[in-house]
C-alpha cells in the first residue's frame, strides 16, 4: 500500500516502487512494439503466406493491412481514455495487454492462403483490428501511468524508459525474425518459420499482466479519487472536447511529426532498404537493429536532459535537425551498406529527443481527471491518420513519382506541422501533475499576478 503524507497527498514512491512501475509500463509497450517489429520485419514472409498475387502486390496488401489496424485507434482512444480516467490506469492496462498479446499470438496460428484462401487475410485483418483497438489504450495508459508515478523533477528520465521498452520490443522482434531466417533458411521461413516470433507474444503478455497485477494505481490518481469524496471533478469526453480542445490540437500536431518519423524509421525502413535500395533481407534487418540499439542507449540521457533544459528545446532540436538533415542522410543511406548504418543511426540520434520525452510531455498537457482520455484521443486520432499509414504512403509516393527520396520529403512536411504545434506548447518540465488544473497553469497564473507593475505616477 502506498504511504500517504499527513496532508493527504501521496508520498513520493520509493526507488523500488519506481522500478516496478517502470517495468510494468515498459513491458506492455515492448509487447505492443514487438508485434509491430515482427510484422514489419517479416512482411515479406507474411505477405507470401497469407496474401494472393505476386511478391510486390502481396507486400503492398500486407502493408495496407498494417495500416488497417490503425483505423480502430480513434475508436479505441475514445473508449479506453475515459474508462482509464474513471476506473483507473491499472485496470485498463491489465485488459489491453491481454488483448494485444492474445491477438499477436493468434496471428501465428492463421492457416496459409493456399489452405483457406481469402479467409487467411480476412482473419489477419480482424486480428490486426483487435490489436489496434487494444493498443489505443495501452500506449496512452502506460505513458500516463509512468508519468504519474515519476518524481516531478525527474519525469523525463523515468519516462524515457517507457520508450526503451518500445525499442526493446522492436529490436527483440527484429532479432527473432533475423535469427530464425539465418537458422532456418529462406524456404522454411516462408513455409512455417515466420510464425514462431508471433507465438512468443503469448508468454510476453502473461509476464506483463503479472507485473501490472503487483502494482497499485498511481499516487496521483489515488489522490483524485480521494478528493472525489469531497467534490467530484467533471470528467468525460464532453468536458475534454469543450475545455481542452487547444491542448488536443497541439498534441495532435506534435504526434504527426513524431509518428511519421517513428513509423518511417522503425517500421517501414526494412521494406525500404530491401525493396528500394537493394540490400539483402538480412542486411535490411541488420541496419535498423543496430540503429535501435544505439537509440536505446541514448534515450535515458535525452530524458534526463529534458528535465534540466525543458521539453521544448529537445523537440526544437529534433524537428529542426530532421528537417535540415533528412535528405542528406537518405542519400548517405543510398551509398552503401555502411552508409545505410551511419545514415539510420544519425536519423535515430535526431529522433531520440522526441521519443525520450513523450511520456513526460504529453500527459502533462492535461489535468488528472481527463489525462488518460486527452492523451488517448489526441494521440490515436493523429496516429491513425499519419502514423500507421506512413509505410503505405511512403511506398505509394515512391511508386507514383519514381523518387526513392520521397519518404524524406514526407518527413520534412511532418516536421513543419510539428514545429507549428510546438509554438503553442507550454513548458511543464518540473511541474506537478497533481490537482484539477492543467500542470503548471496555476503556477504561471500566480507568476503573472505577482509580477511588479511599472507605475508612471
Amino acid at each position: 500500500m502506498q504511504d500517504h503524507a499527513r496532508n493527504g497527498q501521496a508520498a513520493e514512491p520509493s526507488p523500488a516502487v519506481l522500478r516496478r512501475a517502470m517495468a510494468a509500463s515498459a513491458v506492455g509497450n515492448a509487447t505492443e512494439w514487438f508485434d509491430y517489429g515482427i510484422y514489419a520485419y517479416g512482411v515479406v514472409y507474411i505477405s507470401s503466406a497469407l496474401f494472393p498475387g505476386e511478391a510486390a502486390e502481396a507486400t503492398l496488401f500486407a502493408l495496407s493491412t498494417f495500416a488497417i489496424s490503425f483505423l480502430l485507434r480513434p475508436l479505441g482512444g475514445f473508449f479506453w481514455g475515459p474508462l482509464g480516467d474513471r476506473l483507473g490506469r491499472k485496470s485498463v492496462l491489465a485488459i489491453t495487454i491481454l488483448m494485444m498479446a492474445g491477438a499477436t499470438f493468434c496471428v501465428g496460428l492463421i492457416p496459409s492462403y493456399d489452405s483457406i484462401g481469402l479467409w487467411a487475410p480476412g482473419i489477419l485483418i480482424l486480428l490486426r483490428m483487435i490489436q489496434g483497438f487494444s493498443t489505443s489504450g495501452e500506449y496512452g495508459g502506460a505513458a500516463t501511468f509512468m508519468a504519474e508515478y515519476a518524481p516531478d523533477k525527474h519525469r523525463g528520465f523515468y519516462g524515457s524508459f517507457l520508450e526503451v521498452g518500445t525499442l526493446a520490443g522492436l529490436s527483440f522482434g527484429a532479432l527473432l525474425m533475423l535469427g530464425f531466417s539465418l537458422v532456418l533458411g529462406d524456404e522454411a521461413m516462408h513455409d512455417w518459420g515466420w510464425r514462431l516470433p508471433f507465438l512468443v507474444a503469448g508468454p510476453m503478455g502473461l509476464i506483463g499482466m503479472y507485473l501490472r497485477s503487483r502494482m497499485e494505481d498511481t499516487p496521483v490518481f489515488q489522490e483524485m479519487e480521494a478528493a472525489g469524496a469531497e467534490g467530484a471533478t467533471p470528467t468525460g469526453l464532453g468536458t475534454l472536447l469543450r475545455d481542452y480542445w487547444k491542448p488536443l490540437l497541439v498534441m495532435s500536431g506534435m504526434v504527426v511529426a513524431m509518428n511519421v518519423a517513428n513509423y518511417t524509421l522503425l517500421s517501414y525502413m526494412p521494406t525500404y532498404l530491401e525493396g528500394r535500395l537493394g540490400l539483402t533481407t538480412q542486411q535490411s534487418l541488420f541496419v535498423p537493429i543496430i540503429g535501435m540499439l544505439f537509440m536505446m542507449v541514448l534515450l535515458p540521457f535525452a530524458g534526463a536532459l529534458s528535465d534540466r533544459w525543458g521539453r521544448k528545446p529537445m523537440w526544437w532540436f529534433s524537428l529542426v535537425g530532421l528537417f535540415v538533415l533528412v535528405i542528406p542522410l537518405y542519400h548517405l543511406m543510398e551509398a552503401s551498406f555502411a552508409g545505410a548504418i551511419l545514415g539510420f543511426a544519425a536519423l535515430g540520434l535526431l529522433y531520440v529527443p522526441q521519443l525520450a520525452t513523450v511520456s513526460a510531455t504529453f500527459p502533462a498537457m492535461f489535468p488528472t481527471a481527463v489525462r488518460f482520455a486527452g492523451f488517448a484521443v489526441a494521440y490515436n486520432v493523429s496516429t491513425s491518420l499519419f502514423g500507421g499509414t506512413a509505410p503505405m504512403v511512403n511506398s505509394w509516393l515512391i511508386d507514383r513519382t519514381g523518387d526513392p527520396i520521397m519518404p524524406a520529403y514526407y518527413m520534412m512536411g511532418a516536421c513543419l506541422v510539428g514545429m507549428l504545434a510546438l509554438v503553442f506548447l507550454a513548458e511543464t518540465a518540473g511541474q506537478s501533475l497533481r490537482g484539477a488544473q492543467v500542470p503548471g497553469k496555476a503556477a504561471r497564473t500566480d507568476m503573472r499576478r505577482t509580477q511588479p507593475r511599472l507605475s508612471l505616477g
